[in-house]
């Protein structure tokens, strides 16, 4: 029944964010099947962990639109973004199934760091400030991954915090634990995209970006990174750090 119940709850829950434009056709039938494997697995509990991560990230997105799209960085979800932030979690849901203690810490730490790393990009994307490169401290474009502001580190955190305090209240996993598994995850996402990963440039902007095809419709060239390593690549990264980083220091308080 609750495999049941779950099924229809996530998709209720693609169709309305797909009718909403936060997700692709392929997005929304990724988000269908994480949903249903969180949802069957941990049960409400797990629910809520992902609703906490999901709905505000959501929200999110839609704040200062008009200035994220003149950065280019103003697009639904599609399968492999959905599945970069939520493929860790869904697979740490499956471990939570017989009541294993670590998987649950895990999968709030993934999700936890998932929503940093989104809250960070988002609302430190609206900084009055200019962004400078976590790695070097030099200054970098606005949208281009490796640049913090005071502004989206305090949002990253308080992102860690909303995942984190919902599993700590269901009993899920220590508050702390889950909150340092974010933060980590969401740092490590900021040192992998300023030096790994991919970063190209438009030859008719004349400006860099992250994609292949600038939203110009121009092709780019590298610059630097590993072409291979793009932004779904590290934000896996993250959410399977914050998810080790929330398991250990969870297993170290019990």
């Amino acid at each position: 029944m609750r495999i049941a119940i779950g099924i229809g709850l996530a998709a209720a829950v693609a169709a309305i964010a797909y009718r909403a434009h936060a997700l692709t056709p392929s997005g929304a039938i990724a988000a269908f099947a994480v949903g249903a494997i969180v949802f069957g697995a941990g049960g409400w509990p797990g629910a809520a962990v992902l609703f906490a991560f999901f709905i505000p990230s959501t929200l999110l997105s839609q704040v200062g639109r008009a200035r994220k799209r003149a950065l280019g960085a103003h697009a639904p979800r599609n399968g492999w973004q959905v599945l970069a932030n939520g493929g860790v979690a869904a697979a740490c849901a499956l471990g939570m199934v017989r009541g294993n203690a670590p998987f649950a810490a895990a999968f709030a730490g993934a999700f936890a760091a998932a929503s940093a790393d989104t809250w960070g990009t988002e609302i430190g994307m609206l900084s009055r400030r200019a962004p400078i490169s976590i790695l070097s401290l030099r200054s970098v474009a606005r949208g281009l991954s490796g640049g913090v502001t005071p502004l989206g580190l305090a949002a990253s955190i308080a992102g860690a915090a909303c995942v984190a305090g919902t599993a700590a209240l269901l009993g899920l996993a220590p508050l702390g634990s889950v909150i340092a598994g974010g933060i980590a995850g969401a740092l490590l996402d900021s040192v992998l995209g300023g030096s790994l990963q991919a970063l190209r440039w438009c030859p008719r902007c004349g400006c860099e970006c992250e994609t292949r095809r600038h939203h110009c419709g121009s092709a780019t060239d590298l610059r630097r990174g590993a072409s291979w390593i793009e932004n779904d690549a590290v934000n896996f990264a993250a959410t399977l750090c914050g998810a080790i980083v929330a398991a250990l220091m969870a297993g170290s308080r019990w």
